[in-house]
């Protein structure tokens, strides 16, 4: 997304560190990692970190974020949330179909055309892109485990963990109905945990999920 805000700091750091040793264990060709976790858990400062430490590495990285695939646009999502109710916020909302034509597209290095959603003016572009040379696509958001990855990473975080970087971001108001929004979203994100093949746990360490 344009006009994101990060806040790096060293577990952010640690952790891309780690997972990227892990990464550099295997076959890097065409491979896609996704990244998910609550809101504010540190999705976008891990991936972002990431890819630059894949690049340090010798391997180039993309990212791409899942929340430019919302079915509604940013400008019109609040009132369509207040319409449907809470029960309507999850999964659902993407579009899993236009993301999964993209993940191809990455992995028959064809060129593409996506979704890019502008956060300072709430519109949506159209980035257009090359695969041919990209070797390791970081799909990044909530909901990111859920696609067809070669490497699914849960931040195992909840909202309440990390109100204070929600706060700091100011990507949304702090009221009654954002909070209601969270508490949807924390139920659809734990419902994708068990598909995690590695967990960010509270201390920012790298961890099998099944061990």
């Amino acid at each position: 997304m344009l006009g994101d805000v990060l806040l790096i700091g060293e577990k952010h750091e640690r952790a891309a560190r780690q997972l990227v040793e892990r990464l550099l264990e295997r076959d890097l060709s065409k491979v896609i990692v996704a990244v998910g976790g609550e809101s504010g858990s540190g999705k976008s400062e891990l991936a972002h970190l990431t890819a630059r430490y894949l690049k340090e590495a010798g391997h180039r990285a993309k990212i791409l974020h899942t929340d430019n695939y919302y079915r509604t646009p940013p400008a019109e999502r609040t009132d369509q949330r207040r319409r449907d109710g809470f029960e309507s916020i999850g999964l659902g909302e993407y579009d899993w179909e236009l993301l999964q034509r993209h993940l191809d597209d990455f992995r028959a290095d064809r060129r593409s055309s996506m979704p890019c959603i502008d956060i300072l003016t709430d519109q949506v572009d159209t980035l257009s892109t090359d695969f041919a040379d990209i070797e390791v696509l970081v799909l990044e958001g909530l909901y990111a485990p859920k696609a067809q990855a070669d490497v699914r990473v849960f931040i195992d975080l909840t909202y309440h963990d990390t109100k204070k970087a929600q706060v700091l971001r100011g990507k949304e108001p702090q009221n009654e109905f954002r909070r209601g929004v969270l508490e949807a979203e924390h139920r659809a994100v734990r419902s994708i945990r068990p598909l995690a093949d590695l967990l960010v746990n509270k201390d920012y360490d790298v961890v099998d999920a099944r061990a």
